[in-house]
């Protein structure tokens, strides 16, 4: 990792405001040129500049980028009906009731059609539209092609918004909550799930990429949320310490003080905690190891499990029964 040699952003803190950063990294995992900063008054981390369009880029090249396709493979809606059903696990007693739900980055659409076979009235946007269509002709669900500023929804709509691994990968996440703000009803709940600027459970080179232009911990996230009007009313983090989910609620105070949305100490804990993930350390744990036998037992099992493949909502329906 950098020396934390103090530089100037080419935009403010998302979060306070301030224009006192300091350098994590110069270079992506790919081994690429990527600035990544971290706010020197909060602990905000983010690529600076900005790697790419991200309009562009995730209407047309992520998804062929990282799945290697412009529509689901049948593995990948396995993997992702899986991880639909965790997150069912997670979200427990905020759906115990039909509700009126969006889903942000909808993907393949695995999640949005779960809730639906529940009972709930659901909703979804998906900018890249390979994936987008895909989930409207085989699960016949309401998806709008397209990012959450251009969602055709009127204020308050919506009892429930979740909103899984897409922050962190919007140009201005700030603008995309207060958004979402606006879209739910009075006393309405958000779920954003993150990955947390706190893990190493991945390797030390792992850590920084070009589709991962914000990187948040758990005070970051919070404050980010206060910042816009929510509070948060509970937090999960992943067993692997690799994700961070806050429940929020919607409330009419929001955080204008650039002072109040100051973290003292919270910089010198991430950059503390990313210059000792090293290689050395990391091989030295358990976690590498268990990430290789999980990856290959779960490409097995995904080769049985997709072996007679005829859609993706008969293997959605069979996973889900």
């Amino acid at each position: 990792m950098q020396q934390n040699n103090q530089e100037s952003p080419t935009n403010p803190c998302n979060v306070c405001g301030s224009h006192h950063v300091s350098v994590l990294a110069n270079h992506s995992r790919s081994g690429k040129p990527l600035r990544t900063v971290i706010c020197n008054d909060c602990g905000l981390v983010w690529s600076d500049p900005l790697p790419h369009n991200p309009r562009s880029f995730y209407e047309d090249d992520y998804r062929v980028a990282y799945k290697g396709t412009y529509s689901p493979k049948p593995k990948h809606i396995l993997r992702a009906g899986k991880v639909a059903l965790y997150r069912r696990k997670l979200l427990g007693k905020w759906i115990d009731q039909p509700k009126k739900i969006l889903d942000v980055g909808t993907g393949g659409g695995e999640f949005a059609y779960l809730l639906q076979s529940l009972g709930h009235d659901v909703n979804g946007i998906e900018p890249n539209k390979g994936y987008a269509e895909y989930s409207k002709q085989a699960y016949g669900l309401k998806v709008q092609v397209g990012f959450i500023q251009d969602i055709q929804q009127p204020d308050e709509s919506f009892d429930l918004i979740t909103i899984w691994h897409v922050l962190e990968h919007t140009e201005n996440p700030c603008d995309v909550l207060t958004k979402l703000h606006s879209l739910l009803k009075p006393q309405g709940t958000l779920v954003v799930e993150v990955p947390t600027i706190e893990a190493t459970c991945q390797s030390p080179k792992s850590t920084f990429h070009e589709a991962h232009l914000f990187n948040f911990n758990l005070d970051t996230l919070r404050k980010l949320g206060e910042k816009v009007g929510f509070t948060e009313v509970e937090h999960n983090i992943s067993a692997d310490g690799a994700n961070i989910t806050v429940f929020f609620q919607k409330n009419v105070t929001a955080t204008k003080n650039d002072k109040e949305l100051k973290i003292p100490g919270n910089a010198e804990r991430i950059i503390n905690i990313v210059n000792n993930h090293t290689a050395y350390k990391h091989y030295l744990t358990a976690w590498p190891y268990q990430r290789f036998f999980y990856r290959m037992s779960r490409t097995i099992s995904e080769k049985c499990a997709t072996t007679n493949f005829v859609n993706g909502k008969k293997l959605l329906d069979q996973l889900y029964a």
